[in-house]
């Protein structure tokens, strides 16, 4: 199976409050996790939780573009 990217767009959040569908989520590395089906994800709380894989879709970028919402999220965070 091929890496999950660092941005994932959320397709279902039943019973998730700090989901919204059509929106793109940065996810963090968890190895434990992704092997028992879930991700970690920065939600709409602006903390990371985990949430199962197939409330996902995986959303390939170009690197250009991963780069820049890779370093806006840094920029946010230090806000």
């Amino acid at each position: 199976m091929p890496p999950i990217p660092p941005f994932v767009i959320c397709i279902a959040n039943e019973g998730a409050e700090d989901l919204q569908i059509l929106k793109v989520y940065r996810r963090l590395g968890d190895d434990d996790a992704e092997a028992k089906g879930f991700l970690r994800v920065i939600d709409d709380s602006g903390e990371d939780y985990l949430y199962p894989r197939s409330a996902f879709a995986v959303l390939p970028l170009p690197a250009a573009l991963e780069e820049k919402l890779s370093g806006l999220a840094v920029a946010q965070l230090q806000h």
